[in-house]
């Protein structure tokens, strides 16, 4: 199942941290790509690349100028994760291991017609909560746990664990 996630709205002013740690968190937990939209920022997609660099992986950031190509392109299930959603303890069984999956988060107010387009509305927690939270929790529910411990390739860092303190190896 290749994993993509759709970070609608994002706002370079305002936004880029938080566009950044959306990027991070799904590479880190294992997604494959990151389309952002709303304002094209190249500084978020060049971060994002340099995390890839040094770290490894295949993961990949874009732009995409409208939602709506990336939808209407997609050849996969749609998730859409929302406080509004499904509970995703209910709903993550239903979700096929063989098909790609779009997940979509918002940034601003959403367009109701993502909710239609959605072959899942779910919701990590019916409570106002942030999109990064949501995607760590929904990613570790589909993966099954099993991307906390994955190994990148072609990493130049790597972190070895510590009880206390940091270690980083440079490759």
């Amino acid at each position: 199942m290749k994993v993509t996630v759709l970070r609608l709205g994002h706002r370079a002013g305002r936004d880029p941290r938080i566009s950044t740690h959306c990027g991070l968190v799904v590479r880190a937990l294992g997604a494959d790509e990151i389309i952002y939209t709303g304002e094209k920022d190249q500084g978020l997609i060049d971060s994002i690349e340099k995390v890839r660099e040094n770290w490894g992986g295949n993961f990949k950031a874009s732009y995409e100028k409208s939602w709506k190509t990336v939808v209407k392109n997609w050849k996969g299930k749609i998730v859409h994760l929302t406080m509004y959603g499904m509970p995703v303890q209910d709903v993550v069984k239903e979700i096929p291991e063989d098909e790609d999956l779009l997940v979509i988060v918002g940034g601003e107010k959403v367009p109701f017609e993502v909710y239609e387009k959605a072959d899942w509305n779910i919701g990590v927690t019916n409570q106002p909560h942030s999109e990064i939270a949501a995607l760590a929790v929904f990613l570790d529910r589909i993966f099954k746990g099993k991307t906390i411990s994955k190994k990148f390739p072609n990493a130049t860092k790597e972190v070895v664990p510590q009880k206390c303190g940091k270690k980083i190896i440079e490759k």
